[in-house]
């Protein structure tokens, strides 16, 4: 089967929030970068999946089914932020879900894209101890995501350690999704890697802004206006078990035992990918 074409599938970290259209859609990284691979530019029509709010689950049982009729040459598998914001966050389940889809999506013969992400706690500068569970989950998220890549042999992008992510002028007004800047930063980042891996690609996406980056005015008007709201809304299910490990956070920091929980983390993360090395392990984990 001759494959074209590049299925972006994600949350709304892909879904393109924080870049703007004038007709007020959203256009995002991968619409960047997918102007600039292939033989020749717009070579490589872009099919956006991805939708704000999407769990490493939904990925799996609804994008990747769609993914997959479109028989692409690339696609990118960038998710797993939401997941740290749900009560149920179970590293054993992201991990089955993330393994499948890149599974798949490799075996179809897809060159796949997989990112790092930096943790929300950190991005919305919360206090440390409701801060330090998220950035326990997100650090667990991130290890499964990059021995998955290097399982199937993905491009993978350490996006939590580029420096251009503590560059405030990279993140829209939420804090949360890259500005038009941020965006054109992480296309140039993926576009550098497939570079390095031997893809065509064209010139890189340019930085050259076509709208006005955030300010820190309208950023504090957005957290005091609309931000909290919004945190809320997305952590509905997760703030009363997150001011329960807030609250055992505290409870550690005072006897000097933090390490314990950022051990009891990595165990369970070793755990989810030695399951993942048992086919029938992984597959009963991702029903």
């Amino acid at each position: 089967m001759q494959r074209s074409g590049f299925a972006a599938l994600g949350d709304s970290l892909t879904e393109g929030l924080g870049d703007p259209l004038p007709d007020g859609g959203w256009r995002g990284w991968a619409a960047l970068l997918a102007a600039a691979v292939g033989e020749r530019p717009g070579s490589v029509p872009l099919v956006n999946l991805a939708c704000s709010g999407a769990l490493a689950a939904d990925v799996a049982t609804r994008q990747l089914p769609a993914a997959r009729s479109l028989a692409p040459r690339y696609a990118s598998l960038v998710v797993g932020a939401n997941d740290t914001l749900r009560a149920a966050f179970a590293i054993e389940r992201i991990a089955a879900a993330l393994d499948l889809t890149h599974r798949t999506l490799s075996a179809d013969g897809a060159v796949v894209l997989t990112a790092c992400l930096p943790d929300p706690g950190r991005m919305l500068g919360l206090p440390a101890p409701l801060a330090r569970p998220l950035a326990r989950r997100m650090r667990a998220v991130n290890t499964v995501v990059h021995a998955v890549s290097g399982r199937y042999g993905g491009i993978h992008l350490h996006l939590a350690d580029h420096a251009w992510v503590a560059d405030r002028a990279s993140w829209s007004v939420d804090r949360l999704h890259p500005s038009e800047r941020g965006h054109r930063l992480l296309a140039r980042g993926f576009h550098a890697a497939l570079a390095a891996a031997g893809h065509a690609v064209g010139p890189p996406p340019s930085l050259t802004l076509d709208g006005p980056p955030p300010t820190r005015a309208g950023s504090a008007w957005w957290m005091a206006t609309r931000g909290t709201r919004w945190v809320a809304d997305r952590c509905t299910d997760l703030l009363p078990g997150l001011l329960a490990l807030a609250l055992q956070e505290c409870r550690h920091g005072l006897a000097g035992s933090g390490r314990l929980l950022d051990a009891t983390a990595e165990r369970a993360t070793r755990a989810a990918l030695a399951a993942l090395s048992d086919p029938k392990g992984a597959a009963t984990m991702a029903g």
